[in-house]
């Protein structure tokens, strides 16, 4: 029987993982509260937006790194042994140039593109490529692979094995955190023991929260039916400092997605048409295999426009406990660009904290 009343909120891929991982001990009970939940395309809700793939961007020796690698195996596990969850083994090519350094998506990709990076023994068939196969401005590159995730799959199926271990979800919308604990737990009438705070950007205004570390980085995107047959991405362009280009196709028919942006503080919800061009322009260019016979980008065949806020905090992501007027909470939000590839590290932690927590207060 169930002893562990535990509320989670929010349903992106940080709480649904988090919700998921949680679950598999039978002496939790677990809701899952969320304003979005997967279905909806929201400028609030980011999981949706996602290309989603693995590119470890963690600076080395940090916690960032621990997160990172710790997801691989969990990823690679899922696309091995649970084609229903929407993941599929991509080849990924890596492009730096030098003179990208310093800019915002220079720093962004700034690990990613380093010469032998840490991840090179986490990846399957980590190469470098030879300098002299490289075109003119490239300084360095490798391959390696990955994986791309189809959103549209994966979210939902991630509720699906939640359900299967008797998760509860409900809609809502709560103005403070400590509203989580007023609402009688669904199975026993009794309040949560831990409220698990997984609401991304939104902890920026939380009441109990209120995180002023948050700040977003808009992505815009074009979501394409063709196919360039891998992953492609560079440091930068010569657009704009937060202006970047990554191609990825996503598992069972999500078509590919092309971008991009990483304007930080920028909150436009609407997709910029001058820049949809720019990033067409630049994919086609990076991966003429978009395109057949040459063709500009009046060859690619649009699905749709998408932007996404990636909720970005200082010094990096949120994965911590603490009491907030007499109520256990274990937050993990702020996971930036990188939500699905440090998922499974960042909600492992999130787990043992959740478990510290119950176990302390059954001391008391």
């Amino acid at each position: 029987m169930a002893t562990n009343k535990i509320v989670v909120l929010g349903a992106g891929v940080s709480g649904l993982t988090t919700a998921y991982l949680l679950s598999k001990d039978p002496s939790n009970s677990i809701t899952v509260l969320a304003k979005h939940m997967p279905g909806d395309y929201d400028i609030e809700y980011a999981s949706p937006w996602a290309g989603a793939n693995y590119l470890p961007v963690g600076k080395r020796g940090s916690d960032h790194e621990k997160w990172e690698r710790n997801t691989w195996p969990a990823l690679k596990e899922l696309t091995e042994k649970h084609p229903e969850a929407g993941i599929h083994f991509q080849e990924t090519i890596v492009y730096n140039r030098t003179k990208d350094q310093g800019s915002a998506t220079g720093d962004w990709f700034s690990e990613l593109v380093q010469r032998n990076p840490w991840y090179k023994d986490v990846v399957p068939d980590f190469q470098e490529i030879p300098t002299d196969q490289l075109a003119p401005g490239i300084d360095n590159a490798s391959k390696f692979t990955s994986v791309c995730i189809n959103t549209a799959i994966y979210l939902p199926w991630l509720v699906g094995q939640c359900r299967r271990n008797g998760v509860v979800f409900k809609r809502a919308v709560l103005k403070h955190i400590t509203d989580a604990a007023s609402t009688p737990h669904h199975h026993t009438g009794h309040k949560p023991d831990v409220v698990v705070n997984c609401t991304g950007l939104a902890s920026r205004t939380l009441g109990g929260v209120q995180d002023a570390k948050l700040y977003p980085a808009r992505g815009q995107i074009v979501v394409v039916r063709n196919d360039p047959g891998q992953m492609v991405s560079i440091s930068g362009s010569d657009d704009g400092e937060d202006e970047v280009v990554y191609v990825m196709t996503r598992a069972a028919g999500g078509g590919t997605v092309i971008g991009g942006s990483y304007q930080k503080h920028q909150w436009d919800p609407l997709p910029d048409p001058n820049l949809a061009v720019r990033i067409m322009k630049r994919a086609v260019a990076l991966c003429p295999a978009l395109v057949r016979d040459g063709q500009g980008i009046e060859g690619l065949d649009v699905i749709r426009h998408g932007v996404g806020l990636r909720p970005l905090r200082e010094g990096g992501p949120r994965v911590a406990a603490e009491r907030i007027d007499g109520v256990a909470v274990v937050h993990n939000y702020g996971h930036g660009g990188f939500g699905y590839q440090a998922s499974f590290g960042c909600a492992e932690e999130a787990v043992r904290l959740v478990q510290s927590s119950l176990s302390s207060r059954a001391k008391l």
